[in-house]
């Protein structure tokens, strides 16, 4: 699959020369010359990989930057005339996963793109196995945050136990009485209203339809399973 590249530059040549030689390579290149533009780019293109100018007009590179840290983890690489040591950390600082000072050789920029690629690939590869996903509908076992469309859920603690025990055990069905003891740790018949409230509340979070689940999932007259039919 074709890597998509995101160049944010106002130099109209500098622009049109890297996009060439990346389209020549392979890449697939998307172009912005505000800084405004690349902070809308970058979230309707969902590039792989963003080479940002520092002097751009109105919002500079380093603030896109910080912007961009804030709404995604896409590897930013700094391509600046600004060549000391403090404009290098300042980029560092706002986010930037590399620096490439201009003029540069198109053969070390792209060397450096293909670093940055690589290791975001193993870092992903490494994050996959910490995080259950199922559609829409993901949890980062690390942090223990809920996902929904990519938006962030708040979950009461039980609520998140609930959902990573089911999650575990995709297709398994649990009764009331194993998920209360799973869950709050002992038993008794009359607590077992506490099950079907948490699953209500769960469901209204994560749900599109509460009223018809797609994942969470009634099994009547045994219990409740997490689907992933």
């Amino acid at each position: 699959m074709r890597k998509k590249v995101l160049i944010v530059e106002d130099d109209k040549d500098i622009r049109e020369l890297t996009t060439l030689y990346l389209q020549k390579k392979g890449y697939e290149v998307v172009t912005a010359d505000t800084g405004n533009l690349a902070l809308t780019l970058v979230q309707i293109e969902k590039p792989n990989l963003v080479l940002l100018d520092i002097l751009l007009p109105g919002i500079n590179g380093l603030d896109v930057c910080k912007h961009m840290r804030e709404m995604t983890t896409v590897p930013i690489l700094f391509m600046s005339c600004k060549r000391d040591s403090v404009d290098k950390v300042q980029g560092f600082d706002a986010g930037a996963d590399d620096y490439i000072t201009k003029p540069f050789d198109m053969a070390e920029l792209e060397a450096r793109m293909k670093a940055i690629l690589r290791r975001s690939s193993q870092t992903a590869q490494h994050e996959k196995g910490q995080r259950l996903s199922f559609g829409d509908l993901s949890v980062d076992l690390r942090t223990l945050n809920v996902y929904v469309r990519e938006e962030l859920v708040s979950l009461y603690a039980k609520e998140k136990q609930l959902l990573i025990t089911l999650l575990q055990h995709p297709n398994q069905v649990f009764s009331a009485e194993q998920l209360y003891q799973q869950i709050w740790g002992v038993y008794c018949s009359g607590d077992l209203k506490t099950v079907m409230v948490h699953i209500s509340n769960l469901r209204k979070k994560v749900e599109q339809d509460p009223t018809k689940p797609k994942y969470i999932q009634t099994v009547r007259g045994f219990g409740y399973k997490f689907t992933t039919e």
